[in-house]
Order: C-alpha cells, then structure tokens, then sequence
C-alpha cells in the first residue's frame, strides 16, 4: 500500500470517528484581561464586576490580571507576538490609541458602539478611544487630576479658602511653612514617569500652553509651555514642595497627603475616598478638593486628559465574548454603583443622588475639569516623546539644568524625533 492511499485511509478514517464519536460539551470561553493595579477602581472593585458578569453570562470566564500602570504599555505591546494566547481585553490609556491603531494591536469596534450612546457620553471620554476617525475600544476611566486640601492645616493658617490660582497656591503654601504648620506643603508626582507629564500638562493648560505649534513643531520653551516648567522649578526652590516628589507615584502622593505631611497635592479621582477612610488616612475628614487652579487673566482652572479605555487586541480569538464582558463593565449601572473610586463615564450620572451621596464636593469639582481637560499629544511617537519630556523636565528638577536651556533642549530632542 502506498503512501497516497494510507493516507487517504487516513483521512476517511479520521473523519468517519468525528462523525460517529460523541461530542464533548461545549467548553467555557476563557477570556484574558489586563488592568492596572494603581489609581482608579480598586483590584476589589474589578474583580467584583467580573464575578457579577460571570453569573450573568455562564459559559464565559475572565481570568484578570493586574500590573502597574508603567509596565501596561509594554505588557500591551509584547502579547502582540502570542498568538490567540495572548489578551482579549486589555486596559490602555489616552495617550496610546495612536500607536496601537496604526501597528495594528487592536480591533476597530466602530460598528459595535451603538449609536444611541454617543451622545449620553462625554467628548473627552470618547477622546480615548478614537484615531483617524474609528473607535479602538470603550472608554472606562474618565479621569483628571484635582488639587486636592487638608481643611484643617488651612484654617489654622487663618487660610479662609482653597486657591484658586497657581500664584495663590505658592502664597498659600509658603504661610504654611512659615508658621511651621508643614515642613513641605505641597506634594507631586514628579517621578521620571507618565505621571510627571501628567502633572507637567497641567500647568501647561492653566498657562495656555502648548507642546506643538499649528505647524507640529515643538514649543516646549516658549510661553505657557516655558512657564509651566519656571512654575515647578520655583516651587522646589522656595521649598514649597516636597523635593521627594521628583522620586513619587501618585500612590506617594496619596500615602505623604494621608499621613498628614502635606497640605496639598495633585492627583486623580481615587485619592478623595481613600484619602477620606479612617483605615487608609490620618486626616480621614479634613480632605476636600478642587479643580486644578488656573492662572490669573488666562484661565480659571486646569485640568489634563488621563482618561483610558478598553480594548480588544487584533489576535484576540474571542472578540465577541471580550466586547461582552467591556460592554458590561463599562456600563451605567455597573459605573454608577462603583463610582467611589473613578466617577462614570456617562452624562446623565452626575445628576444621580446615588453615585454624588457622600462626594458631592468631587462630583461638583468634576463637573467643571471633565468640560475642560488637556490632552496630551496624539502622535504614533508618544511613547519616545514622554521619554524625551521625562527626561528633560527631570534635568531641570534636580537642578541640572535651567528650565530654558532643559526644555530648549527638549525641544531639539523631540524635533529630530519627528
């Protein structure tokens, strides 16, 4: 007997035993899920969702997992080259969609976003996920940084209100040293990361800078740009801020402001709960915050987009199972009850007594910096152009450089990026 022929034999054989074999119950789908552990909903709050879609839809499963915000990208990135093993819904942030849309790292959900939807949403949350006029996924997280207050470091400084202004914030705080209230009052997180620009955009947006011109060339050492850069550097020279900040996260931030060792700090939605929990802070009661401030004549406060989304990446083999499991995530009701740690994406739900009980001072501050929110650069180069800005603002800071000559040469790093 030939080759051919066993081969056919084979074949025949093969397929009379899957016609007549029994066939195995259907398997559940299990669905690879990467989110972050920092900052916004809790591990908890994740996990307790995806239980609930569980039992809402047997047959799928979501296996999470969690890693800091600085490894995602990179995570994002690598499982590109898993195959169908890879991730089937995958957390990504604002800046990212142009980079991921352009090498193909995600599906385009454009035809799965019902229409009805766009409106109840916000601009700045649908930001997110567009590039080149398609929708790369759901937004989630809709996010800006407050300025949040210890109340009672400012009465005692006879402080009868939060600052409006950056000027006013400086003025505030060198009372508070003075009177020996607190060694350090205001804290940041200035560590040589993502979290660096964030705060570094927005001071950009209350000076009415910008990173580029109308032309995409670099400004980072003119006007507002300029400006936001002689803000920080004065803060640390007058010994206003903390110098540690130049080596926190936002999670330092939060730990230094709930230990009752700042007055003042610049941080995300999450901060506000937790650093209002006896279990979690020392100054549980006395934390209030407000819209970033702005500067006087220019704006009347400041806020950056750090806003992210839900993706389903392009090798993913489940892709109707992963928008599923987004759709119900990100929806209102799911965003109302978790909306203690990052506030929802959806218009109608900050008029919602349900979600404002107990944080109506945040809801009422979000209501003005969500209408107002800087975006960072969309560019496919943004991860080179964060490490250039990182690296620059991070000179200046430790006193390496002037903020001309730092940002004059961030700007001629990032001219021979582009």
């Amino acid at each position: 007997m030939n080759r051919f022929v066993k081969f056919a034999l084979g074949v025949s054989l093969a397929l009379t035993l899957g016609v007549l074999a029994p066939r195995p119950a259907s398997a559940d789908v299990q669905l690879n899920a990467l989110f972050m552990k920092q900052a916004a909903y809790s591990e908890d709050d994740i996990r307790n969702m995806t239980t609930a879609f569980e039992q809402a839809n047997p047959g799928i499963k979501v296996n999470l997992e969690f890693v800091a915000y600085e490894a995602l990208h990179d995570k994002i990135v690598a499982a590109q080259g898993a195959g169908g093993s890879g991730y089937d819904v995958v957390l990504y942030d604002v800046i990212w969609p142009a980079e991921f849309a352009k090498h193909g790292f995600l599906m385009d959900v454009t035809s799965r976003v019902p229409d009805s939807e766009t409106a109840q949403i916000f601009d700045g949350a649908w930001s997110t996920v567009t590039y080149d006029g398609k929708r790369w996924g759901m937004p989630w997280i809709l996010d800006t940084k407050y300025l949040f207050y210890n109340k009672d470091m400012l009465k005692r400084a006879g402080i009868a209100a939060p600052p409006k202004t950056w000027d006013e914030l400086a003025a505030q705080a060198k009372i508070l040293k003075d009177k020996g209230i607190v060694q350090y009052p205001i804290v940041w997180s200035w560590a040589q990361a993502e979290a660096l620009i964030c705060d570094y955009a927005t001071l950009v947006a209350a000076y009415k800078g910008a990173f580029f011109d109308n032309n995409g060339k670099p400004v980072f050492d003119q006007d507002g740009a300029l400006k936001a850069m002689q803000y920080m550097n004065d803060s640390l020279r007058d010994g206003l801020t903390n110098p540690n900040s130049r080596e926190y996260l936002e999670e330092d931030v939060r730990r230094v402001f709930s230990n009752g060792d700042a007055a003042f700090a610049l941080n995300w939605t999450y901060m506000y709960n937790m650093a209002n929990d006896p279990k979690e802070s020392k100054v549980a009661g006395q934390v209030a915050l407000e819209p970033a401030p702005g500067v006087a004549g220019l704006t009347t406060a400041s806020a950056v987009n750090g806003s992210m989304a839900l993706g389903i990446p392009s090798n993913s083999q489940h892709a109707d199972e992963a928008w599923k499991y987004i759709s119900y995530i990100t929806s209102q009701p799911v965003q109302n009850k978790y909306a203690q740690l990052s506030l929802p994406i959806w218009k109608s739900s900050y008029d919602d007594p349900a979600v404002a009980k107990g944080q109506e001072s945040l809801i009422a501050a979000a209501k003005t910096s969500i209408a107002m929110m800087f975006p960072r650069p969309t560019t496919v180069s943004y991860q080179e152009l964060s490490a250039i800005l990182q690296k620059r603002i991070q000179q200046v800071l430790l006193g390496q450089a002037t903020p001309e000559d730092g940002m004059h040469q961030a700007v001629e790093d990032a001219s021979r990026l582009r």
